[in-house]
């Protein structure tokens, strides 16, 4: 029975390994199709190295949230306060760097749930919004954010590859 139970708490450095490699997995399941390969491989090699996760998590203004059952982390949130955001840079708000759930698991009330963690999480620490980007052709992450209350408010730039893509920014305020 205990391994059926779900929990959310923060990662750790001990979580680095099994961390890096769902981070890797759900990339690659969230943005193989619609993507040439090696504009994806070339995002895993940069962003989704043991080095560049280990030193996303020593950054003390980003927390990671990870969702675990059966003691396997089947989902993550990476949230970033001022300085570590990648965008905005509003000390009254949250970004939700990146929020993944095996694709397995999707559908399943657990993305909500990491949603729920992070917005939380910028309320307790009294933030006014929270906000994210989004790729603008990932209409079913564009979907749920929409379910759960976000709002389209801009686009930025988002390099992948040899391409430049585009990110909407959607937020949602308190």
């Amino acid at each position: 029975m205990e391994d059926t139970i779900l929990t959310i708490r923060k990662a750790s450095r001990e979580d680095l390994a099994d961390l890096l490699d769902l981070a890797r997995t759900a990339f690659l399941q969230a943005f193989s199709a619609g993507n040439k390969s090696e504009n994806v491989q070339a995002y895993l090699n940069e962003a989704f190295t043991l080095e560049q996760l280990e030193k996303e998590l020593d950054e003390p203004a980003s927390i990671f949230f990870v969702a675990e059952k059966a003691k396997e982390i089947i989902g993550y949130t990476k949230v970033n306060l001022v300085p570590a955001q990648t965008d905005v840079h509003d000390p009254e708000s949250l970004e939700i760097a990146r929020l993944y759930v095996l694709e397995e698991h999707l559908g399943s009330g657990l993305g909500k749930w990491l949603l729920d963690t992070a917005i939380d999480f910028a309320k307790q620490n009294q933030k006014k919004y929270l906000w994210l980007g989004v790729w603008e052709h990932n209409a079913r992450a564009i979907r749920f954010y929409e379910k759960n209350g976000l709002r389209i408010f801009g686009s930025h730039p988002f390099p992948f590859g040899d391409e430049i893509q585009t990110d909407y920014l959607m937020r949602v305020d308190f």
